[in-house]
C-alpha cells in the first residue's frame, strides 16, 4: 500500500498510545477509537506498544514476567487475585510433567500458546476494529507489556499482518524493514511523482534491560511479584532500549531514502516508539519539592521534582508522572540528530503524560494511554494525538490531543476505577506527587480538619460533663 499526501498537501496521522487491554477490550476505549477516526478522517494510524495487557488474568497460563523464563511460572499476586474475582483458574495447574508423553486429560504448554495466540488475535481485532471497517491503515510497535502474554513481537507482527490495513513489513525484507516494530514508512508526494516527500518511522525500544544475573533476578522475584508498580519493572536492571543495530539504521534510513529521491537529501521524518529516551527530562524544569503539581523522576532522576518547562514546551502540555526512561542513554537521539531529517520523537508508556517539547532542533513528545483498562489520568483526559504535516514543510506540522472529554463526555462508563487508577499511590514518590497536586492537598486538609474539629468538640463536650 502507498501512502501519499492528499491533493490538498496534508497528510494525518493518528498516534494511540497504550491500550493495554485484555481480549474483551474495554468498550469506552472501542468508543474512543471510532470517535477519534470520525473527527480525524486520518490517512495513517501508529499505534506505539502496549497495545496488550500482558500481565492480565487472560494470560496468566503463559504470563512472561521477561522474556526467557517459563512461562506462567512468575506470576504478579495481583494477578492471581484478579483471577480469582474474575473466576478465572489456572489451566497450567492440569500439567504434568513436559518431558512426559501428554494424554488426554492432560493440558500441554503448545496447547496454552494456542489458546493465548487466540485471546491475542481477538484483542487485535477488537481495538482495530474501528481502523478496518474506516479502512485506514495502521502500523504497529511494541511496548514492555506486549510480550508479556507470551507471545512475541515476531508473532504478533504476523498475527497484524492478517488484518487489512496493516503496514507493518517483514522483518528484513527491505533497507527499511528492520525488526518487528522498527521499520520505516515512506509518504510520498502528492502529485503522483514517486518522491519521497516524508517518512513515519517506527521504532521498538525494548522492554527491559537485563544487566543482573538470573540470581540476582530471582532475588528481586518476590518484591516484584507483590508490589510490581513499586518495583517499577520486571526487576532493578531498569526499561529496556532500542536495540544496537536500530540505532544504526537511523541513517541507514535517510541514506536509503535519499537514494530513492535521487538527492542526497535527507527526508522529512518523525519517529514514533513506546519507552521514552533520557533527553526527554530536556524539555522540563528541575524546581523544588513543594512546588504544586511538581513530579519525582525516577529512578536515575530519583529525588528531584520537575514540571514542564514553558519556554520549551508547546500551549497545553501536561505532566502528570515521571519520565520512565531506561538508565542507559544509548545515543537514540544524537543518532537521530546526526543522520539529519528527524524532526520529532513521539512516544507513549507514561500514561499521564501529553507534551510536546523542542530541544536541539527536535521535539520530543507524548501522547497519554487511549485505554480504559489501565492507571492514568481522568476519563476526560485519556486520548488520542492527532497530527497534521503539510508536504512543502512536514517539520512544520500541527498536533493537539482528541481527548474522551471533547468527543464523547466528562466521564467514563467506569469512572469509579478511573478515579482510583487517577490517585493509585505505590510508593512514598507517587504519594508526594499526589501531595502535591493542589485538589487533592485541599481535600485532605478539609478532611483533617474537620476530623480535628469534631474529635475537639467531642473532647470539650466530654470535658465539661
Amino acid at each position: 500500500m502507498t501512502l501519499r499526501f492528499r491533493k490538498n498537501g496534508t497528510f494525518r496521522v493518528l498516534q494511540m498510545a497504550d491500550i493495554q487491554d485484555k481480549p474483551d477490550v474495554d468498550k469506552d476505549t472501542i468508543r474512543l477509537i471510532e470517535e477519534a477516526i470520525h473527527v480525524a478522517d486520518p490517512d495513517l494510524v501508529v499505534l506505539t506498544g502496549d497495545q496488550i495487557r500482558g500481565y492480565d488474568p487472560a494470560y496468566i497460563d503463559t504470563f512472561l514476567r521477561r522474556r526467557g523464563e517459563e512461562p506462567g511460572a512468575r506470576v504478579r499476586v495481583i494477578t492471581e487475585i484478579e483471577a480469582k474475582l474474575q473466576g478465572v483458574r489456572r489451566r497450567m495447574a492440569q500439567r504434568r510433567n513436559p518431558d512426559m508423553p501428554p494424554v488426554d486429560d492432560v493440558v500441554t504448554l503448545d496447547e496454552l500458546m494456542d489458546d493465548t495466540r487466540t485471546k491475542v488475535r481477538d484483542t487485535f481485532a477488537a481495538f482495530l476494529g474501528p481502523m478496518t471497517n474506516a479502512g485506514v491503515p495502521f502500523a504497529a510497535t511494541y511496548g514492555n507489556h506486549d510480550f508479556q502474554c507470551g507471545i512475541l513481537a515476531d508473532e504478533q507482527d504476523d498475527i497484524y499482518r492478517e488484518f487489512p490495513g496493516c503496514l507493518n513489513p517483514q522483518a528484513g525484507s527491505d533497507a527499511l524493514a528492520l525488526e518487528p516494530g522498527t521499520f520505516a514508512l515512506p509518504i510520498e508526494a502528492s502529485d503522483g511523482s514517486g518522491h519521497v516527500a516524508m517518512s513515519v518511522t517506527m521504532i521498538n525500544s525494548g522492554d527491559y534491560a537485563d544487566k543482573n544475573t538470573p540470581a540476582e533476578r530471582d532475588a528481586q522475584y518476590p518484591l516484584y511479584a507483590t508490589n510490581p508498580r513499586r518495583l517499577d519493572l520486571a526487576d532493578s536492571d531498569g526499561y529496556g532500549t532500542p536495540s544496537p543495530e536500530a540505532i544504526a539504521w537511523l541513517g541507514d534510513v535517510q541514506r536509503e531514502l535519499a537514494a530513492r529521491n535521487g538527492d542526497g537529501r535527507p527526508v522529512p521524518s518523525i519517529a514514533f516508539q513506546h519507552i521514552p529516551p533520557q533527553e526527554f527530562y530536556d524539555v522540563l524544569r528541575e524546581v523544588p519539592a513543594w512546588t504544586p503539581n511538581a513530579v519525582e523522576g525516577a529512578r536515575t532522576h530519583a529525588e528531584r521534582c520537575y514540571v514542564l518547562d514553558e519556554e520549551k514546551c508547546r500551549p497545553g502540555s501536561r505532566l502528570g508522572e515521571a519520565i520512565g526512561c531506561a538508565d542507559e542513554n544509548v545515543g537514540e537521539v544524537a543518532a537521530m540528530r546526526e543522520a539529519g531529517g528527524y524532526f520529532a520523537l513521539f512516544c507513549g508508556h507514561d500514561h499521564k503524560n501529553a507534551f510536546v517539547g523542542h530541544e536541539d532542533g527536535i521535539d520530543l513528545g507524548y501522547a497519554p494511554t487511549c485505554g480504559f483498562e489501565c492507571y492514568g489520568p481522568k476519563s476526560r483526559y485519556r486520548g488520542i494525538r492527532l497530527f497534521e504535516f503539510h508536504e512543502e514543510d512536514p517539520a512544520d506540522y500541527v498536533t493537539h490531543m482528541l481527548t474522551w472529554g471533547d468527543l464523547v463526555g466528562r466521564y467514563s462508563g467506569n469512572e469509579l476505577r478511573v478515579w482510583f487508577e487517577d490517585h493509585c499511590v505505590t510508593d512514598g514518590a507517587s504519594l508526594r506527587n499526589e501531595l502535591r497536586r493542589p485538589p487533592v492537598l485541599l481535600g485532605l486538609t478539609a478532611t483533617l480538619g474537620a476530623a480535628g474539629y469534631g474529635l475537639f468538640a467531642a473532647a470539650r463536650k466530654a470535658f465539661r460533663r
